[in-house]
């Protein structure tokens, strides 16, 4: 798989990174609206640990992007995006997170189980089945089961979402085992939040009021460690804005005024 796709035409001043880790393609649809007024990257992140992705997007920006770039992250790839400011203050002009993971550890007991209520009777059983494939070291093309989970997943994180496909996604199960495992570490130990005060660039995170992932876990841990920091609650909107027919046309309206 190559690591990067482009859209519009040089100069690339915009990268949008995608999450899972392991689900490379996602943020396709934001990459090209915005591209109707600016270049945008999409680096897609094929290491299999974490500082490998952040050296792999490292790499990817320097090649393409007209430098520092706006980082427009989703889900895991805004933790990606916060750790690679961190590390490269000097390429990164504006940082956006949109749906981020939680910051901190204490905001992530209850995900699932917001999650687990959102589902019906036949998803329930059909998450429990994949699950168990997941976990069985016999089982075989765990990337089609991971991608069948991530479906499933979607419309417990999702409100109100508009018809779509998930054509042009490419799930890694190894990649995402392997990184999100690094990264919890990092969560946990308090390290992943210490590195805002870092990030001297202005940070801006939109969220969903109806994402699983709290937005108490995203907005109280950078209020305090970073200075120029914007919080956008989104009504009606779960982990998925650009998908999410009440929210669309806000989220793209706050992305471009702060694009601007």
């Amino acid at each position: 798989m190559n690591n990067f796709r482009t859209y519009g035409k040089p100069p690339y001043t915009v990268a949008v990174i995608h999450g899972g880790p392991g689900v490379a393609g996602e943020m396709a649809p934001v990459a090209s609206e915005l591209s109707l007024k600016q270049g945008v990257i999409e680096p897609l992140q094929t290491r299999r640990t974490l500082y490998g992705q952040v050296a792999e997007l490292n790499h990817v920006l320097a090649l393409l992007g007209n430098l520092p770039v706006i980082l427009i992250c989703h889900s895991w790839g805004a933790m990606l995006g916060f750790i690679f400011t961190a590390k490269y203050p000097a390429m990164v002009k504006k940082l956006i997170l949109v749906s981020s993971g939680v910051f901190e550890d204490r905001y992530t007991g209850s995900i699932m189980s917001t999650r687990s209520g959102r589902l019906s009777h036949e998803d329930t059983i059909a998450i429990d089945s994949l699950v168990t494939k997941l976990n069985d070291p016999k089982s075989r093309d765990k990337n089609k089961i991971f991608a069948g989970y991530g479906t499933i997943i979607e419309k417990a994180d999702s409100r109100d979402p508009l018809v779509h496909t998930r054509e042009g996604i490419v799930y890694n199960y190894d990649i995402h085992t392997k990184v999100w495992a690094e990264a919890e570490v990092l969560r946990k130990s308090g390290a992943l939040i210490a590195l805002g005060t870092h990030i001297p660039c202005p940070v801006v995170a939109i969220h969903g009021d109806y994402d699983p992932h709290p937005a108490d876990g995203v907005k109280i841990p950078l209020s305090r460690v970073i200075k120029n920091f914007k919080f956008f609650l989104l009504q009606n909107c779960g982990h998925y804005p650009w998908l999410e027919r009440s929210a669309r046309d806000r989220f793209f309206e706050i992305l471009n005024e702060e694009l601007s």
